[in-house]
């Protein structure tokens, strides 16, 4: 089903500093409660999402835990660590490989490894294989039909800024999965935990909720500086990214097929806050 248009009035040639990424493809669109108010570029054309596939991920896990297949404090990691950890990235598994790092719940390590580990762990005790639950639970009742998830539940989806844009509604005002499980995704999990943020480096706290990363006070940050704290989403390695500020009643997206690096440090966060700017300026506004 294709997403609402939003009556917002909005200055789409902000969108157009996107053109200057040096992207071979680049799509970006923003949306607001009402559907989407604006889009630029490659819409159709589907491509890794790299990291983002976490926030997809997540959700079908939380699913499971709101069905009662698996519980968040069920043992599922490395001693003492449970599905809660593995979410939340504080489990104390490393990076990309299972090396222990830390005990749970002392640091905020980010872990590939962790967050499928966690899948595994909901797909065999779902006794379904873990890429048709999020096919069934996440995918289809979105309407995300470019979308499938082509490696592992940590990386592995590959999608259309359509299905981008499905996502990111979504989370704005839940309409087809339970709210509650949106909001638990978002919510900080244990709170006040430092850690690395990819690419941006050392910050405390890193504050993390169960798959979705949570803004709050971090700097440097992918978001921009008009961002709230209560901004959620997630980037990928593959240059692609999501965000939703509840705050503003907005949501931005970006999928390119330039990989992320100092070039997206930049232009990230400038293009968030253009698109804040003309937000917040225009009539009726947030």
């Amino acid at each position: 089903m294709p997403l609402p248009r939003s009556a917002r009035p909005f200055d789409r040639d902000v969108l157009a500093a996107a053109d200057a990424w040096g992207a071979g493809r680049a799509g970006v669109a923003v949306l607001d409660r009402d559907g989407l108010v604006a889009e630029r570029g490659s819409r159709d054309v589907a491509l890794p999402w790299a990291s983002v596939t976490k926030l997809v991920s997540a959700l079908a896990m939380l699913l499971a835990v709101d069905r009662g297949l698996v519980g968040l404090d069920d043992p599922a990691g490395p001693p003492g660590s449970t599905l809660r950890h593995l979410l939340a990235h504080a489990s104390g598994l490393a990076f990309d490989d299972e090396t222990v790092l830390s005990a749970p719940a002392r640091t905020r390590i980010y872990s590939n490894s962790g967050f499928d580990q966690a899948a595994t762990f909901v797909e065999r005790e779902a006794g379904t294989p873990f890429g048709d639950l999020v096919r069934e639970w996440v995918l289809a009742p979105l309407g995300m039909a470019g979308a499938s998830m082509r490696g592992r539940p940590s990386e592995g989806l590959v999608g259309t800024l359509h299905d981008l844009e499905a996502l990111a509604y979504e989370q704005l005002v839940p309409r087809t999965l339970p709210a509650r499980v949106v909001a638990l995704a978002s919510t900080v999990a244990f709170p006040g935990l430092k850690g690395v943020l990819p690419g941006f480096g050392v910050q405390d706290p890193l504050d993390w909720g169960l798959g979705f990363e949570v803004r709050s006070s971090k700097s440097p940050h992918w978001t921009g500086s008009r961002n709230s704290p209560r901004t959620f989403g997630h980037f990928g390695g593959s240059g692609t990214f999501l965000w939703v500020d509840p705050d503003a009643g907005i949501a931005l997206v970006a999928l390119t097929d330039r990989t992320f690096g100092a070039w997206a440090v930049t232009a990230w966060p400038a293009f968030s806050d253009l698109v804040l700017d003309a937000a917040y300026q225009s009539p009726g506004g947030s």
